[in-house]
């Protein structure tokens, strides 16, 4: 019997999302002049309200404007892994660290799911000792460079689902023998959630909390 324990990144382990922090640490570190693209930002998340952008074309577009449309991963490693380390520094929930922990004296291969880019949350995946990343892929081309192209689809809400059964599929994981924990604390890890043998609700949000009632998912608070 194999056991997997899948957790979810923002807000589950971390405190606070990660997404537009990441953006902003690396506008400070590398080019502060690009804080002049702040007002567009705005018309991004109207044209999402009225769904003329989808969740990963929003992400592209703040993307490209606080990051740059092409750089070099080389040049932003090493910002990434500051960034890294502000996260558990400053960002995490003490007690997500623990069960972390837990998880791996009990032989649980430990898998990080999160829709954030794999471009910065592999630097935390790694700090944290998990086994696997399965997160929002970002295009990076022959040269180097880091485009605001999304490959696949944004690792969020049911898309997760795939990703972890290719990942079951790479490892040569069988469901049928595999103890399945999950962890998160939204709503839009449902699928992630019933997909588990053990789910767990973490500081969840109101309507986590009520499906998790409903269903007899444990309820943790990590706070």
């Amino acid at each position: 019997m194999q056991k997997i324990s899948l957790y979810d990144m923002d807000r589950t382990i971390t405190v606070r999302g990660t997404y537009t922090p990441f953006l902003f640490h690396m506008v400070f570190a590398r080019a502060p002049w690009r804080l002049i693209f702040l007002p567009l930002l705005p018309f991004g998340f109207i044209a999402y309200g009225f769904k003329l952008l989808s969740r990963g074309q929003l992400k592209t577009f703040n993307q490209r404007m606080l990051l740059g449309s092409a750089p070099k991963l080389a040049k932003l490693q090493p910002h990434i892994e500051r960034f890294a380390d502000k996260v558990l520094s400053s960002n995490r929930h003490r007690k997500a660290i623990d069960q972390i922990e837990i998880d791996r004296a009990d032989g649980r291969k430990l898998v990080l799911v999160t829709a954030s880019y794999e471009l910065y949350a592999e630097a935390i995946a790694r700090r944290l000792g998990f086994d696997h990343l399965v997160g929002t892929l970002l295009e990076v081309d022959e040269q180097g460079r880091v485009l605001p192209v999304i490959i696949g689809e944004n690792c969020y809400d049911d898309a997760k689902i795939g990703r972890i059964e290719q990942l079951f599929a790479k490892q040569g994981w069988q469901r049928a023998n595999s103890h399945v924990r999950a962890y998160s604390d939204h709503v839009s890890d449902q699928a992630m959630l019933e997909f588990a043998d053990e789910a767990i609700a973490t500081t969840p949000t109101p309507k986590l909390r009520r499906l998790a009632g409903q269903r007899g998912w444990q309820i943790v608070d990590w706070r």
